[in-house]
């Protein structure tokens, strides 16, 4: 198969496989099941693709493919007349109107891969890799833990649901409640994977975080009462802004400060404060969803970053960290500690965050410690840190930005 068909249907894949997969899984009653019918279906694609050709609506083959697939297996099975009966009962389903609390597929997946009977790790785990097609290496990655943790956690997923007998169908809206912070958590992950990498060439997966940023709207349309629904939607919708100015022509990454704000998207900007504003109205304060969305609202409004407001990010911040501790969110209060005036301070606070378990490999650490380094005039150490940094990370531009960070360092 050509390089450039490849590309396509990985690129297919990235848009249309959590879609393919939730109409399996719907079908077949079984996650684990559809998702090993998708990647047949895939492989089948790698052979026949070259030779017939893309097809027009490559997601719907792939779906059928899937779902030939399906049925062939279960006439091979011992219990075919009960799968008959089980998809002549599915078929008739489809055909007859019925009422469906969640319509849209990719989220009904979501809410049901997020079963109170799974841990909340195993939750978000199963939908990062079923949903948002993530590898176990992103996966761990995101999560600031082992690749060996991440595959038992979605294999036990997986035979949890099993073995529990959990019946594969949409949740009553009764349910939801149980279920709304794993979904949360997995819709915001999926976003934040399109948002910046954490692997590969690519600095930004718009085709993951525009679909992060729908399934949050139709779940805030589904939840118009929970404020950190909207405050989701808020967030993805402030930080969506920034990406016509993130990358250069050439792909590269352009940090924050070297951004012409002027190509931000005002309209995604009006959009995510005023779902910040619905947010808000609904007078239950501000969760941890909320208070990152004002966040993003302070970068987003400020006309360049010394006049950012750093002084109330790093309040914000603060009462984010009380609110959902999280040793990246330390990190990020030290840079805006940092930007506040206070480096002596903020890089004690990376030194205290370093101790987190979930740091160890990470690329984060030393790039911060990096930074403020490099403010503190420490600059043979600053450049240490950063090339440090580089060699941890995983997703090759942040890696390319930390050596130039540190060539420009030496330069000086």
């Amino acid at each position: 198969m050509s390089e450039d068909l490849t590309d396509r249907l990985d690129a297919v894949w990235r848009i249309e496989g959590s879609s393919v997969i939730a109409t399996l899984a719907r079908m077949t009653g079984d996650v684990a099941f559809a998702e090993d019918l998708a990647s047949e279906a895939v492989v089948a694609a790698l052979k026949q693709w070259p030779a017939e050709g893309v097809p027009k609506n490559p997601g719907a083959w792939l779906t059928a493919v899937a779902k030939r697939r399906a049925i062939d297996t279960w006439r091979r099975d011992e219990r075919r007349q009960d799968r008959y009966a089980q998809l002549a009962l599915a078929q008739t389903a489809s055909m007859t109107p019925e009422w469906e609390p969640i319509e849209d597929d990719v989220l009904r997946l979501i809410f049901i891969a997020c079963h109170p009977v799974l841990s909340r790790e195993s939750q978000v785990a199963l939908t990062l890799r079923i949903v948002g097609g993530l590898t176990t290496s992103e996966i761990a990655r995101m999560l600031l833990t082992s690749v060996p943790t991440v595959q038992a956690r979605i294999t036990r997923a997986k035979r949890t649901l099993s073995e529990a007998g959990v019946p594969f169908e949409t949740p009553e809206p009764d349910q939801w409640g149980g279920r709304l912070v794993g979904v949360l958590a997995a819709v915001y992950l999926v976003f934040t994977e399109g948002y910046a990498a954490t692997d590969g060439a690519a600095l930004v997966r718009r085709d993951l975080a525009r679909e992060g940023l729908r399934v949050a709207r139709v779940l805030a349309g589904l939840v118009p009462a929970e404020p950190e629904a909207h405050a989701l939607v808020a967030l993805m919708e402030l930080q969506s802004s920034h990406f016509p100015a993130r990358i250069d022509s050439g792909g590269n990454a352009v940090l924050l400060q070297d951004q012409d704000r002027r190509r931000w998207d005002r309209a995604q900007i009006r959009r995510g404060q005023a779902a910040l504003a619905r947010a808000d109205a609904l007078g239950r304060g501000r969760g941890p969803y909320g208070l990152q969305a004002a966040i993003a609202q302070c970068h987003a409004v400020a006309p360049s970053v010394a006049a950012t407001a750093w002084d109330r990010i790093v309040v914000l911040y603060e009462a984010l960290g009380r609110l959902a501790p999280n040793p990246v969110v330390e990190l990020n209060r030290a840079v805006a500690m940092a930007m506040a005036g206070s480096p002596e301070e903020a890089l004690k606070v990376v030194e205290q965050a370093a101790e987190a378990k979930g740091l160890k490999n990470s690329h984060l650490v030393p790039s911060v410690r990096g930074e403020l380094l490099s403010r503190l005039g420490r600059t043979a150490e600053a450049q240490r840190e950063l090339l440090t940094a580089a060699g941890l990370a995983g997703n090759e531009q942040v890696a390319r930005t930390l050596r130039a960070k540190a060539a420009e360092l030496e330069s000086h």
